[in-house]
């Protein structure tokens, strides 16, 4: 199965459109916790898109539509706010980590082994 950027922006831009933040330029780099917040942001609209398909890899994980979107709108407002980044500019980095994460195997390759540590970071997350 592959992702075009038309369907991770289908993915990713619904998300984001609830997170409010005034368009600006990035005034800070993303620190370690914001990379990994976002990585595993599009691991899990990865995972949850495949789950509402009845990908078979994709469900052997928890179900991740409600709290995974909730983890990802999060996500994005803080690093927009940590960052001073816009909507673009965050999603644009979200679906760069979702094209990585895609190219790196998938649900069976780089996803299958992130996913352990992002279901953690979920869990304490609150979402």
């Amino acid at each position: 199965m592959k992702f075009s950027t038309v369907s991770l922006a289908l993915l990713i831009m619904p998300a984001l459109a609830s997170a409010q933040s005034a368009p600006v330029a990035a005034v800070k780099p993303l620190s370690m916790e914001s990379r990994t917040a976002l990585r595993c942001s599009a691991a899990f609209a990865l995972v949850a898109d495949g789950q509402a398909r009845a990908d078979r890899n994709a469900l052997a994980y928890p179900a991740l539509g409600q709290r995974g979107r909730e983890f990802f709108v999060r996500t994005s407002a803080r690093v927009m706010d940590d960052t001073g980044m816009d909507r673009d500019a965050v999603a644009t980095e979200l679906g760069a980590e979702a094209r990585r994460l895609w190219d790196g195997g998938g649900f069976t390759g780089e996803i299958d082994r992130i996913m352990p540590a992002c279901l953690l970071l979920l869990e304490t997350s609150g979402a």
